[in-house]
């Protein structure tokens, strides 16, 4: 139903979604620093969630709502534009601190680092455009089941999403380590960060007028 090159091209797609510096990004980075790899790992399985409820609310059909309404498509933008032009600020004042830098932090409970993922993705503009706008080109309704064929190429992302994220939340550790030896590599880690989610940012506020399309 589903064809090698539309896997193909979905698993490319979402891998460069992935490395692109983003909220789940920082978020599960920061976590796995400051309270351990399994504090990361459990916030990833919250991350992990979202993308399953974006998947389902894509392929029900209930995307179209952000057609309809105009308004919580750009209100979804904005909010995450916000976040990440926040992120930057934390990145870029003085004496701020780099996503890899560890931090003492109070730990907090399971739930609470489960919930946390979860509303992260959720806040996440990046999911969103996956699912309403990316996904749907690698969809062929003359191969069968659309909803089907939706899935299938959903699960392709929350796979590449799910190793990828992994491997940054058990790694993390080691970053911090190195660059806690390197001064000068972990402020050049900070600006580059900082800049870069302050671009996505403003990219995003400056598209957040634009509707979504059908």
């Amino acid at each position: 139903m589903v064809s090698w090159a539309a896997v193909l091209g979905m698993a490319l797609v979402a891998l460069g979604m992935v490395l692109t510096p983003g909220p789940n990004m920082i978020y599960l980075v920061s976590r796995s620093i400051s309270q351990g790899r399994r504090a990361g790992l459990i916030s990833l399985g919250g991350t992990i969630v979202g993308f399953v409820v974006y998947m389902t609310m894509a392929n029900l059909g209930l995307a179209a709502v952000f057609v309809l309404v105009p308004w919580l498509y750009t209100g979804l933008k904005v909010a995450g534009a916000a976040y990440l032009l926040y992120l930057a600020w934390k990145a870029l004042r003085p004496g701020g601190a780099s996503m890899f830098e560890t931090r003492e932090l109070a730990g907090d409970p399971p739930a609470k680092l489960f919930r946390m993922g979860l509303l992260t993705n959720l806040l996440n503009p990046k999911a969103a455009i996956m699912y309403m706008a990316l996904i749907p080109q690698f969809i062929d309704p003359a191969a069968g089941n659309v909803m089907l064929q939706g899935f299938l190429l959903g699960s392709v992302q929350i796979t590449v999403s799910l190793v990828v994220n992994a491997m940054f939340v058990i790694v993390a550790g080691s970053i911090a380590a190195f660059l806690a030896t390197r001064p000068s590599w972990n402020k050049f880690q900070r600006w580059v960060t900082g800049t870069l989610l302050g671009a996505i940012g403003v990219k995003l506020a400056i598209d957040a007028p634009a509707r979504a399309s059908a």
